[in-house]
């Protein structure tokens, strides 16, 4: 029997895709908040998906990141 999972939220998808890309690409969270001009703590608690991020902010997170803004939402 297959248990019935609930889908991850768009919150949970943007906090694992953000903590998964900074990783490839060997970055703290610091290092990665620094070149977004965001606070480190504030990078962390969208990584935990602790924090209901704004567009922009989310935009800011992409471009720091080197990808689309639309590949930190997709599953």
């Amino acid at each position: 029997m297959t248990k019935n999972r609930n889908p991850l939220s768009a919150r949970e998808i943007l906090a694992r895709n953000l903590k998964d890309m900074r990783g490839k690409l060997g970055l703290s969270q610091e290092a990665l908040a620094d070149m977004a001009g965001l606070h480190r703590t504030y990078v962390g608690s969208v990584e935990r998906a602790e924090r209901n991020i704004s567009i922009d902010n989310i935009e800011r997170l992409a471009k720091a990141l080197n990808v689309h803004t639309s590949s930190l939402l997709m599953e």
